[in-house]
């Protein structure tokens, strides 16, 4: 069936046809389409153009005719096979890279909408969790509501502390929780988020505190996908130990 096929689309005049074409007349007035070899041969031709076409915006018309020419007439080719092998594998890697640029504007743009409409949610839940009269503000913007009172020592900047934590979203989402891990967790104050370095040292050992900490204290834009970007957190932290 293949080299039946094969030689349907030789006998055909298809090279003759391309010829036409590549010349600048119309193969469409003079093509004889009087068999069904012919008509199966002129379908094929017009399926495969009209796919090419689809794929390769930017074909060159009279260059594409040579090749299948050469490429059907068993011509000495004009490219040796490493450069068309070449010619295809940059081929291929543009339309990759066109890809992923797509892919990553559009990642970006989806991020910038996704930032904005966060921005606007965590300022609305914050502006009205600060009318609570057990939530108290500070200069910075940190809210924080004390859930119990501790008595022991406060951390410094500069500390190391050791804490249990549950991190949620404004929709008290859990992200994030030593307690669900069962085992708490140790570090300095220099090395979390602004909203924890300031929070803490409100505090004192065996305290438990609700911190609900606005974007710019938190993650920002920068946050992991866990989270989303601008989002404002809340976390319930119990300082255990300060080191």
């Amino acid at each position: 069936m293949k080299q039946n096929l094969t030689n349907a689309l030789k006998s055909s005049g298809l090279a003759a046809a391309m010829l036409i074409l590549a010349s600048g007349c119309s193969a469409e007035n003079e093509a004889s389409l009087d068999t069904e070899e012919k008509k199966l041969s002129y379908s094929m031709g017009t399926i495969f153009a009209e796919r090419i076409g689809e794929d390769m915006q930017d074909l060159d018309t009279d260059a594409f005719v040579a090749g299948i020419i050469d490429g059907l007439e068993g011509n000495e080719k004009q490219l040796s096979d490493e450069e068309i092998q070449a010619s295809i594998q940059d081929y291929q890697k543009r339309m990759q890279q066109e890809m992923a640029d797509a892919q990553n504007q559009g990642g970006q743009e989806q991020q910038q909408g996704n930032a904005t409409e966060n921005l606007e949610q965590s300022e609305a839940f914050l502006e009205e969790n600060a009318e609570r009269d057990e939530v108290k503000t500070t200069e910075s913007g940190l809210q924080y509501e004390v859930l119990e009172e501790g008595d022991g020592q406060s951390p410094e900047a500069d500390d190391r502390v050791t804490v249990h934590y549950t991190g949620m979203l404004t929709d008290e989402t859990v992200f994030d929780s030593s307690r669900e891990r069962g085992e708490p967790t140790t570090f300095g104050l220099q090395q979390v988020i602004p909203g924890w370095t300031e929070g803490l040292q409100l505090m004192q050992e065996g305290g438990r505190y609700k911190f609900y900490i606005p974007p710019e204290l938190a993650y920002g834009e920068n946050a992991p996908s866990s989270i989303g970007p601008n989002q404002a957190l809340i976390f319930d932290v119990e300082l255990i130990e300060v080191k």
